[in-house]
């Protein structure tokens, strides 16, 4: 039995099973969801021959020593950004082996919002190697702390999906 619902469970099953047959590896770089998209990926039988790591960059300075965060990127933009999430899934592509990383940065809540980045507004980037770059603002809205992290989950999926044309 399953950690997560049954819909990530079959988007992380489908996931190793293509990734697997492609010979393709993930990375992911996480802070919102804390480890929860390796997790899920790593629930599944088969996953190691497709994860080769998952970076949980919580804080500022971890994002940037871990990941290569430019201190002048969160000043300028926070955290939580499309600029940050970019060059979070950077770091987590270049600092891997892998070849398509995804990565998360936003606010699950109950607390920590604000008007101008409110509860449930998370950013969530997916990269290759061959190039491709996606980038998704999320606007999930204050649906509780398991929810936001949930449905980022979600995402994430879809666009490792999408960049590895899966």
């Amino acid at each position: 039995m399953s950690l997560f619902p049954i819909d990530i469970e079959d988007d992380a099953r489908r996931i190793v099973w293509a990734f697997s047959e492609r010979g393709l590896m993930i990375s992911t770089a996480e802070s919102c969801t804390g480890g929860l998209i390796v997790g899920a990926l790593t629930d599944i039988s088969g996953s190691s021959a497709v994860v080769d790591r998952g970076f949980v960059t919580y804080t500022n300075e971890a994002k940037m020593d871990l990941l290569g965060v430019n201190a002048a990127t969160l000043k300028a933009y926070g955290a939580v950004s499309e600029q940050t999430a970019l060059q979070m899934v950077q770091g987590a592509l270049f600092r891997s082996r892998a070849d398509i990383a995804v990565a998360v940065t936003g606010i699950a809540g109950p607390g920590g919002g604000s008007a101008e980045k409110p509860v449930g507004l998370v950013h969530i980037a997916a990269r290759s190697r061959a190039g491709t770059i996606l980038h998704r603002e999320m606007r999930y809205g204050d649906i509780g702390r398991n929810e936001v992290r949930l449905a980022t989950l979600r995402t994430a999926f879809e666009m490792l999906i999408e960049v590895a044309g899966v």
